[in-house]
């Protein structure tokens, strides 16, 4: 099969397209063929060598994907459509483990597919498990057009939850309100996104980019509000009185971290959701595999709606 490698770490150059052997299932992994790979910027970090948790050399990139089974495990049969979360996904085939395989509904596509495990993972922990969001609570999303951020907004639109998406295009701020969010402001405008809320502030703040926004988060909460940390790329000043005004909390979200007893009640949940039609991945820019390169590239640039998915030729 055709696998992207990385033998080196580096730049985007360093994603390599190999010929290497068809993997086999051990007992208790499903086969899938994988017709569609998504691309998540911390896939980025490990390409660089710039993440604390480092794969040994040469590994394929990636943990999120979207096909059909080829050997099944389980209740699994060849043919069923699927998603996987957590396995190599940069490749044609992959032999994962029997609990991250899971059915996707006909609605969903294959590239839908792909953009479920870590953004609707990460996204389900920050409204539901992490930043225990409730029915009638303001939420602000940052980077709300994103994979992350969509999924966010569709996560607590369904809850019963308000939300307030940040966007920097035009084009991002209609995906946001699509998705479900009372009101779509930019990056920076706090106060506008404080109005939204007709001065309550925000009981819980979903923070894509801590490094830059944290320090403006912590005046923008409610009473009781709490900041969920989803991503961070250095060092921030705050002012911890603002923390101390609102009676409010920082609290960090890593997947690592995740029971295995939570992430199949996630998965569980988000399945409900799939089915029902309150979620619905948004895909945004496509390339084949051999351009994982440009992927990486595009994942990262400002302005990015929905999620990078690699297809299958």
């Amino acid at each position: 099969m055709k696998a992207i490698r990385v033998h080196a770490f580096g730049g985007p150059e360093v994603l390599q397209l190999d010929e290497i052997p068809d993997p086999k299932p051990a007992a208790g992994q499903v086969l899938v063929r994988i017709r569609a790979a998504g691309v998540n910027p911390v896939e980025t970090y490990i390409r660089a060598g710039a993440y604390n948790r480092l794969p040994e050399l040469p590994y394929i990139p990636g943990s999120d994907s979207a096909g059909e089974v080829v050997e099944g495990a389980g209740a699994l049969r060849p043919g069923d459509r699927v998603y996987v979360a957590g396995a190599p996904a940069y490749a044609e085939m992959v032999a994962a483990p029997l609990d991250s395989v899971w059915p996707i509904p006909d609605r969903i596509s294959f590239e839908q597919g792909a953009a479920i495990g870590v953004p609707y993972g990460t996204a389900y922990h920050a409204i539901h498990l992490t930043g225990q969001t409730l029915p009638g609570d303001w939420v602000l999303v940052h980077g709300a057009s994103g994979a992350v951020g969509t999924a966010a907004v569709q996560l607590a639109a369904a809850l019963g939850a308000r939300v307030v998406g940040t966007a920097g295009s035009a084009a991002g701020r209609q995906v946001v309100l699509d998705q479900g969010a009372t009101a779509v402001v930019g990056h920076d405008d706090m106060e506008e996104a404080v109005a939204a809320t007709g001065g309550h502030g925000f009981d819980v703040i979903v923070e894509m980019l801590a490094n830059a926004n944290l320090g403006n988060d912590l005046p923008a909460l409610a009473q009781g509000g709490r900041v969920v940390v989803v991503g961070s790329r250095g060092t921030v000043e705050v002012n911890p009185r603002d923390l101390m005004n609102k009676g409010g909390s920082i609290r960090g979200l890593i997947r690592w971290n995740v029971s295995p007893e939570d992430g199949r009640r996630l998965h569980l949940a988000l399945a409900a959701g799939l089915r029902n039609g309150t979620l619905t991945p948004v895909v945004g820019r496509r390339f084949p595999l051999a351009e994982a390169g440009a992927a990486h590239v595009a994942v990262m640039a400002p302005g990015a709606v929905g999620k990078v998915v690699l297809v299958a030729d």
